[in-house]
């Protein structure tokens, strides 16, 4: 037996007495949220976080009211009001790479080739046609629809069942794109006359080494208005390399949404009635599993003996993102964990040389001995708060973690708190037995590695606050309609209605927000008092032309969308202070007067310093904001 499998082995010994431990300090008994003091108006916060979208990718061609300004594709003159290329098109372009030895992230240009055309876009995963028990939902009746799905009003119900390619199959180049073989080399308008907005469209890569590639960071690129030299150029060689002949997007990484024709209505009617942030960023590289977790810890967890202690995973759960001998790109390893303070394992130093390489010298915050989590894996908690031992034992689920979270905060200060998931109830369900159709349905769309009070022993290892702590959406509509809603709720609706490529669509997810107002707006005492704050985990893969700020080995990564709504923050204003999901647990812990969770969480950072000449790049790197420039908390308004 190895070293490595023999730590693993004895990990994993530990874990059994894992349950007989005594419970974590209990909550103390919640407040009111009206009652508890807040350095605000704002008495309840909520947070609904959609799936893997980039900024650009939707608001690329949004133009905010006078006086505003953006950063976009359109002010950019990268693109026309019309989806055509615009003056500037050749900003975006992209290239293909040569051959690299070992894992890298940034490339030489004399190592760089544009293409002269892009990547045919692919179908990634799309559903070909209607289908009984995956969307879109083929031969159910508005009662079925509705049962597995909740989170919708009755009229937007259809949308289930609409959308399918009509392909005849799920991979491959998407003859719904025009002239998808010869396309210009850069952005491309992602609907058409044969792909309406109402459409799946296809999954791509968006992965953590992929991600810090598709990026191309070199010290080298560095300028004033853009200080990290991060050029966001080699999204579709990444996509087309890294995976062997997997689909993984192709040019489809370039495609957008046009809001002049359109498309994304509801969030471009947010965008003009309420604040925006153009400079706000997924906290990590890669997939939804660490976007996640940064928002509920301000940092990336390890893998750990169950009890806290850092332990070795099982080695086929080790990255490794060198290529394959013979291939351009092709991962030897592309698994979930690393320990990125040991600069002989594979990856680290391309990513530690070049932080190192910045005049501000960001940590790479990555502690010795410790494996962290960078690609998706699952809570090692089963929903109904069983061990998933086997999951654990083969590395696809990470250990009861005990790192601090912003729920672990709250409810030391007898604060209210709650994680709301699309289909937890079902999930629950599903992991004690049940064999209900409907659940078997609606709790595989439960997203348990959105969830970060998931992964946790303080929670998931206490049955009285799990019950209190994770709930489902249903619960969340509920607590809204009779004004029980505690002070801060995350709500994740499920992968029907997130708005993930290929399993969902961007106007489900626009739904699940109409729901949201409208419900919120019959209770008009608790919308006075509240403040919501829409987001996506993540770009999906999605490119965006906007400035990443490093801050450790995990990111920042690109921007995503980010709506401030609330009666304090209407105006239509576009707010360009840089930000990312612990900007989040920033505004909490300021509105609700929390410390930082601990003393190496990203929210101990500063609020950043504007430059005159570039308000996207702070002069105090590194810092993110707390969220409170998105409001106007003014004597009159309070």
């Amino acid at each position: 037996m190895t070293q490595v499998r023999r730590r693993a082995v004895l990990a994993i010994g530990l874990l059994a007495s894992f349950a007989a431990q005594p419970a974590l300090a209990a909550d103390l008994t919640p407040q009111a949220a009206e009652s508890i003091a807040t350095a605000t108006p704002i008495k309840h916060l909520i947070v609904v976080v959609g799936e893997n979208r980039s900024f650009d990718h939707v608001f690329g061609t949004y133009r905010p009211k006078a006086g505003q300004s953006i950063a976009n594709l359109l002010s950019r003159g990268i693109v026309r009001a019309d989806g055509s290329p615009g003056a500037n098109f050749a900003a975006a372009r992209q290239f293909a790479a040569d051959p690299q030895p070992r894992y890298f992230i940034g490339v030489a240009p004399s190592q760089k080739t544009p293409y002269q055309y892009l990547p045919s876009p692919t179908l990634g995963g799309a559903p070909a046609a209607p289908r009984p028990r995956r969307p879109p939902f083929a031969g159910m009746s508005a009662a079925q629809l509705a049962a597995i799905e909740p989170s919708l009003e009755p009229e937007d119900l259809h949308l289930l069942t609409t959308g399918a390619t009509g392909a005849g199959r799920t991979s491959g180049p998407d003859p719904r794109i025009a002239n998808g073989s010869a396309l210009p080399n850069g952005p491309l308008p992602l609907t058409g006359s044969v792909l309406p907005y109402d459409s799946y469209t296809g999954d791509l890569t968006h992965r953590f080494y992929q991600m810090w590639q598709q990026s191309d960071c070199a010290i080298a690129n560095a300028s004033a208005g853009n200080p990290s030299g991060c050029l966001n150029d080699l999204y579709p060689f990444v996509a087309t390399t890294h995976a062997g002949q997997r689909d993984t997007g192709g040019g489809t990484p370039m495609a957008f949404y046009n809001m002049h024709v359109g498309d994304a209505p509801l969030l471009k009617a947010l965008a003009d009635q309420y604040t925006i942030s153009d400079n706000y960023h997924q906290p990590a590289m890669g997939g939804s599993g660490i976007q996640h977790l940064f928002m509920g810890m301000g940092d990336a967890p390890f893998w750990s003996d169950g009890a806290g202690k850092p332990a070795v995973p099982p080695a086929e759960a080790i990255a490794n993102p060198d290529p394959r001998p013979g291939s351009n790109n092709h991962y030897a390893q592309d698994h979930r964990f690393s320990d990125c303070s040991d600069a002989l394992a594979p990856g680290v130093a391309a990513i530690a040389s070049y932080l190192g390489s910045l005049a501000y010298k960001p940590p790479t915050r990555c502690d010795a001995g410790h494996y962290y989590l960078l690609n998706n894996a699952s809570p090692g908690f089963r929903p109904n708060g069983h061990l998933d031992r086997f999951g654990i034992e083969k590395g696809r689920s990470l250990p009861p973690s005990h790192v601090r979270t912003i729920g672990d905060a709250l409810s030391a200060k007898g604060i209210s708190w709650a994680y709301y998931g699309g289909g937890y109830r079902a999930a629950v369900a599903r992991a004690d037995g049940d064999a209900n159709p409907a659940d078997a349905i609606a709790g595989a769309a439960y997203c348990a590695m959105c969830n970060f009070a998931a992964y946790t022993a303080s929670v998931m290892g206490d049955d009285e606050k799990r019950w209190r702590h994770i709930q489902d959406a249903v619960d969340f509509f509920e607590a809204v309609r009779q004004g029980t809603l505690p002070a801060v709720s995350f709500l994740k609706p499920d992968e029907f209605v997130d708005g993930h490529p290929a399993t969902s669509k961007l106007n489900l997810f626009e739904a699940v927000v109409k729901k949201l107002l409208h419900t919120l707006r019959q209770t008009p005492r608790l919308e006075a008092q509240t403040a919501l704050f829409i987001t996506f985990d993540e770009t999906g893969g999605y490119y965006d032309s906007g400035y990443i700020q490093p801050l450790d080995y995990f990111g920042d990564g690109p921007r995503i969308p980010f709506i401030a709504v609330s009666r304090y923050s209407e105006g239509g204003r576009v707010v360009h202070s840089y930000a990312d999901h612990v900007s989040i647990l920033k505004f909490i812990e300021r509105n609700w007067g929390l410390a930082p969770l601990t003393a190496r969480s990203r929210d101990n950072l500063p609020n950043p310093i504007a430059r005159s000449d570039n308000p996207y790049a702070p002069a105090n790197p590194p810092a993110i904001g707390d969220l409170f420039d998105m409001f106007q908390f003014g004597p009159e308004r309070k």
